[in-house]
C-alpha cells in the first residue's frame, strides 16, 4: 500500500478542538465593537478562509449539508 496516496476526505463530526472554550471565546471576543453587519461580514470571511483551509468539495458539501439540518 502506498501510505502516500491521497485518500478521499470526509467530515469529522467527532469533538477535535483541543480547547472547545477557548475557541469559542475568541470567536465571540472577534466579534466585540461589530455591528450586526460587520458581524456578517465577518463571519462570511471566516467561512471562506476556513473552507479554502480545508479545499475538500466533497467535506465542504457535507458540512453544508450537515449545517443545513
Amino acid at each position: 500500500m502506498n501510505r502516500n496516496a491521497m485518500t478521499p476526505a470526509t467530515l469529522n463530526l467527532a469533538p477535535n478542538l483541543s480547547d472547545p472554550d477557548a475557541y469559542y471565546e475568541a470567536l465571540i471576543d472577534a466579534h466585540q465593537g461589530l455591528d450586526a453587519a460587520q458581524s456578517s461580514m465577518f463571519n462570511a470571511r471566516l467561512i471562506l478562509l476556513l473552507s479554502n483551509h480545508i479545499g475538500d468539495l466533497a467535506v465542504l458539501r457535507a458540512a453544508l449539508a450537515e449545517a443545513h439540518g
